[in-house]
């Protein structure tokens, strides 16, 4: 299977919200509470990720057919191992692009662009009953962080 690997632009703001919605529909049937409607719209792709302080990056894989997957990311500090990190917020692949390298492939590329700016690793989350991830990541080395648990709260609450 032959595809590329680009930089999003503004200009993907289309293809991107509508992965995103398949990805959103994939997690809530798997029960992920915060995927029980799609909160990344149009809107907030082009406001935040290319306005005045873009807040990600990310990438786009494509084909001759069309987009086949992306990876949203942002830079990040870990003080724990005291390394630059890239923090990737979001990585779909579509089901008719899956284990084909897609994902593999916007995953390296993140990689080296993190090395570029001078980080040392890549981290994430994933949602616990999404196995298809969790194997994914462990084929490609990836670790759980034993000890650690995610934790949210809204700015509003305190």
């Amino acid at each position: 299977m032959g595809f590329t690997i680009r930089n999003l632009t503004a200009a993907d703001a289309d293809a991107v919200i509508a992965m995103n919605a398949e990805f959103v529909a994939y997690l809530a049937a798997m029960g992920d509470p915060d995927s029980t409607e799609q909160h990344f719209t149009k809107e907030k792709y082009l406001a935040d990720g290319f306005g005045p302080q873009p807040a990600f990056a990310g990438y786009i894989a494509e084909d001759e057919t069309g987009p086949l997957g992306y990876l949203l990311y942002c830079s990040g500090y870990n003080v724990d191992v005291a390394e630059r990190l890239f923090f990737i917020c979001d990585l779909w692949v579509g089901g008719n692009a899956r284990r084909k390298g897609v994902g593999k492939g916007l995953m390296a590329r993140c990689a080296a662009d993190c090395r570029a700016w001078g980080g040392q690793r890549l981290e994430w989350n994933v949602f616990k009953p999404n196995a298809l991830a969790f194997d994914f990541y462990r084929r490609l080395g990836g670790e759980v962080i034993d000890g650690l648990l995610v934790m949210s709260l809204q700015t509003d609450q305190i």
